[in-house]
């Protein structure tokens, strides 16, 4: 009996586990993003879709944050799907961020999903721990931002999924972000 046979077994093995390491099986298309502030003096905000190249597109966005931040500021955001893409056909799915302060909103979703898919085509601030307050007054870019996943689902279903984003507080504007995606499933 061949003694290396046992080997070659481990090492195909071994191998086979190595490939099938869970990675995102879904790519996207975004169709359109739109923008709302009730006081552009105290909060600005443009994005816009740009292709980046041969069937690859990205957000670029600006924003100009002139306005204070505080425990009472709150966000939320829900997201909808549709098969086909018709305004009727959106139902909204379970995925969300709760209403929640703009604090808990940093110290969760921003930091877990937005710092590590924007950090490298925006100027969005990134902090380690806990967010230290305040949110800094400044004009933050988002330049040909393409998402990677990173803290998304690894499978979703593919359609058309609508993410509203709305921050609204006291004595505060109260802005929105409202994008559409096409998601495709892929392969590898």
């Amino acid at each position: 009996m061949d003694s290396g046979y046992p080997s070659v077994l481990i090492l195909l093995a071994l191998l086979l586990i190595s490939r099938c390491e869970a990675a995102r099986k879904w790519d996207y298309e975004p169709i359109s993003v739109s923008t709302t502030s009730s006081d552009e003096s105290l909060i600005k905000l443009e994005a816009n879709i740009v292709r980046i190249g041969r069937g690859q597109y990205g957000v670029s966005a600006r924003v100009e944050w002139n306005y204070d931040v505080t425990e009472r500021t709150m966000v939320d955001g829900v997201v909808y799907r549709s098969s086909t893409g018709d305004e009727s056909d959106y139902k909204l799915i379970p995925w969300s961020i709760p209403k929640q302060s703009f604090y808990d909103y940093l110290n969760g979703f921003y930091k877990d999903m937005m710092m590590k898919n924007f950090a490298s085509c925006s100027n969005m601030p990134q902090f380690k721990g806990k967010f230290q307050p305040p949110w800094p007054k400044n004009t933050y870019f988002g330049n040909k931002c393409m998402i990677d996943g990173d803290g998304l689902p690894d499978m979703v279903p593919p359609g058309f999924y609508k993410i509203i984003f709305n921050c609204t507080g006291p004595d505060q504007p109260s802005w929105s972000f409202v994008g559409i995606f096409k998601i495709i499933n892929t392969m590898f």
